[in-house]
């Protein structure tokens, strides 16, 4: 009887090297530095203009206090502090990475210009760094800040991170996002006209309040037709304290389940252009801060899941992209 070829001699895909039908970060870095990086979160104590008053208070809905950063070490000590905290895990597990400092709590462009270039300084100065990561809205992108930002692109690989999480103004307002699709579009262009060396990802978040599949998928065209060099598709977590936990609490939103959301992300995925990279699939709830859904605690098996549907059903990313 002859062999079958695995899933990996007959994956389709062109950016892998493994059975991954998709452009996985991963690979990203191997082809780009060919050594293993890891990303440091980091915490530079910023705020956000949903929080201060200047579009909203209260931030997001599903934000915890910590605003994406509740993996990073406390804001109260330096960059460099927090790195060395950070490095050390990650030495444990891996000898010889090279690093990616994450700028990730809150808005990392919403502060004075001196603030800012004080810390991009600070996280250019680590060591054995790379490349650097920085998180921010849109609508925090003033032309004073992206010429900024390209002087940083001029240093080091630079990526920033847009949190867009939907499409659809109607969703932007129900979580709270205090801006619009069209504001976002503003800050994305400005970042593409500054420098042709900012690598721009986009985050998406599925099972939003009041968002059924096709708006997701809407959301995934729509990445398509701009082209972001990455884009980043999270599963809304249910998290302690938060808005949103009251409103599942009282029964008023009720979560994606673990089929829906697999579904949802290979067809995500299909619309997304190939040379596009996922930045991720799937994200991490804080365990003592996760209400729902628990099933999402089960990351590994939820990738392997959207791996057996891509292949099961002879798809891969860019598959159906225009």
């Amino acid at each position: 009887m002859a062999r079958r070829n695995t899933q990996r001699e007959s994956n389709p895909f062109p950016y892998s090297d493994s059975n991954k039908r998709y452009y996985t970060y991963d690979y990203y870095l191997k082809s780009t530095y060919g050594v293993k990086c890891a990303k440091i979160t980091l915490d530079a104590g910023f705020s956000c203009p949903n929080i201060d008053g200047r579009c909203g208070r209260g931030g997001c809905i599903y934000c915890s206090p910590r605003g994406s950063g509740d993996f990073a070490p406390s804001a109260l000590l330096s960059i460099a502090e927090q790195f060395e905290i950070q490095r050390e895990r990650v030495e444990k597990k891996w000898q010889g990475a090279k690093f990616i400092p994450y700028l990730q709590a809150h808005t990392n462009t919403y502060a004075p210009i001196a603030d800012l270039r004080r810390v991009y300084g600070a996280a250019l100065a680590l060591p054995d760094s790379v490349a650097l990561h920085i998180a921010t809205r849109a609508d925090c992108l003033s032309e004073e800040v992206v010429a900024l930002l390209a002087e940083v692109a001029e240093k080091t690989d630079l990526t920033v991170e847009l949190g867009l999480q939907s499409v659809k103004d109607e969703t932007a307002l129900r979580i709270n996002r205090c801006h619009t699709y069209g504001d976002f579009l503003v800050g994305f262009y400005r970042l593409r006209e500054v420098s042709d060396k900012i690598r721009i990802a986009v985050h998406l978040i599925n099972g939003l309040p009041g968002e059924d599949k096709e708006d997701m998928l809407h959301s995934a065209r729509e990445m398509a037709r701009i082209h972001p060099d990455e884009v980043k598709l999270h599963l809304l977590h249910v998290l302690r304290g938060t808005p949103l936990a009251a409103l599942y609490e009282r029964g008023e939103y009720t979560p994606m389940t673990e089929e829906a959301y697999i579904e949802t992300v290979v067809e995500q995925l299909t619309l997304l252009p190939q040379d596009t990279v996922i930045g991720r699939l799937t994200g991490d709830g804080p365990e003592a801060l996760l209400l729902a859904p628990l099933w999402s605690k089960r990351k590994t098996a939820v990738l392997n899941e959207i791996d057996k549907m891509l292949f099961c059903k002879n798809l891969w990313q860019g598959k159906c992209a225009k």
